[in-house]
């Protein structure tokens, strides 16, 4: 095809041409170069024939004597217009004055600062394991979905390695700061209370009378105190038959000792009452394993103290669609520490452990170390005979006095005889 021009001057195709006759067109990226006549350009192709997707791959280089140049056609640092259009550059004969069309190619130069390291393609590891072979794979073919899931999952990655870096300095510069002995003796402090100390009442161990140590109020707040003022009048107006009545019948020796020897008139009474009632609704809720609503029936509680008592002593499970109120073992043993610390109120500061256990179903071991949990000081009383010589149980009590005992860890169970 020839067209004729308005200079004297025609266009002539080259026809087909290989990728060896394809023009350069050169872009240096750090500007203009004023001595273009300077420069040397070499380029240089993969040796590669046989691979279609490498035998097309240049690299141009251009040296001059202050700098050189590097651009290339693939990879990271080529101009991806490449392959989005295709360029044209025309070559003028001035003797014949006919232009040659040829087809050309662009090439990024950049460049290269002696001493500079660059990226080498790294080489295939051999030793890759199966989950990163799969994410290599995902990476060249996978979906969008898998690639996102493939991006989060590396940094999550990221973020439990920073973790982990965050928390070794912290604990170091705590170690640094405390000194590892205080630590170790911190861990034995704590390790000493057990897991019972998840579920022992507030306490205030700083507290300069032994009435703050374990707050009433936060076993029983001012609302629920009122709340139990018609159920506490139904206990103090037991009469003298009444509760030995209950103690033949097997009642709760802790709550009918307290109804025995509570003041006759006064607050006091009123006070001692009310506690006794929610004793004993604790301690038939230790004995209990599921609580309905009988329960609640049965003994006239109000709103408030079924809610408080739910609440605060029992697990919600479902079973068989439904949901129920389990009292578990742990919660046997909140039952057993919150039950002691209203009998330290209710007997000046001081608890028969004996009693206490029996009522709540559990054994002495257990009582003991939910006291020693709480801090207080365990005395027995010595055995002595009564007017019928018959030998009283020995009983053991639990005294709150400042400052708390520190117990050492529980070493009291004891081992098993071995048959013989």
């Amino acid at each position: 095809m020839t067209t004729i021009m308005a200079a004297a001057c025609s266009l002539v195709c080259c026809g087909e041409e290989n990728d060896s006759d394809k023009a350069s067109i050169v872009r240096f990226s750090n500007g203009c170069v004023r001595s273009e006549d300077k420069l040397d350009f070499t380029m240089y192709k993969n040796a590669d024939n046989s691979n279609p997707r490498k035998r097309s791959r240049r690299i141009l280089v251009a040296e001059s004597d202050r700098l050189s140049y590097v651009g290339q056609n693939f990879g990271a640092g080529s101009l991806k217009c490449n392959n989005l259009c295709k360029y044209y550059v025309g070559v003028l004969n001035k003797q014949t004055m006919q232009m040659e069309v040829h087809s050309a190619q662009l090439f990024n130069m950049q460049p290269v600062i002696p001493g500079e390291r660059t990226e080498s393609a790294k080489p295939q590891d051999t030793a890759q394991t199966y989950r990163e072979k799969v994410d290599s794979l995902i990476e060249a073919f996978g979906t969008n979905k898998q690639k996102r899931a493939l991006t989060s999952r590396r940094l999550n990655e990221v973020g439990k390695d920073t973790l982990h870096n965050a928390v070794t300095k912290a604990a170091n510069t705590v170690i640094d700061q405390k000194g590892l002995e205080a630590l170790q003796q911190e861990v034995v402090d704590t390790e000493s209370q057990g897991e019972l100390a998840l579920y022992l009442p507030p306490c205030n161990a700083d507290a300069d009378k032994r009435e703050n140590v374990y707050p009433f109020d936060s076993l029983l707040s001012p609302v629920e105190f009122a709340a139990l003022e018609q159920a506490g009048s139904k206990m103090a107006a037991l009469t003298t038959e009444e509760l030995q009545k209950m103690k033949n019948d097997g009642g709760y020796l802790s709550v009918v000792r307290h109804l025995e020897n509570m003041p006759t008139v006064g607050e006091g009474r009123e006070k001692a009452a009310r506690c006794a009632f929610y004793l004993s609704l604790l301690l038939k809720m230790a004995r209990q394993r599921n609580i309905s609503r009988k329960f609640w029936q049965e003994e006239g509680c109000p709103r408030i103290i079924q809610n408080k008592l739910l609440k605060t002593f029992t697990v919600e499970i479902f079973n068989n669609g439904r949901l129920q109120n389990t009292v578990s073992a742990s919660m046997r043993a909140k039952l057993a520490a919150y039950s002691l610390a209203l009998l330290l109120h209710m007997g000046q500061m001081t608890a028969d452990l004996t009693s206490l256990h029996r009522d709540l179903g559990i054994t002495e071991l257990r009582m003991t170390e939910v006291a020693k949990s709480m801090g207080l000081t365990l005395t027995k009383q010595p055995r002595s005979k009564t007017d019928e010589t018959a030998l009283r149980d020995d009983h053991r009590e639990a005294s709150l006095l400042l400052p708390l005992v520190k117990h050492d860890q529980f070493t009291e169970r004891r081992k098993r005889k071995k048959m013989h």
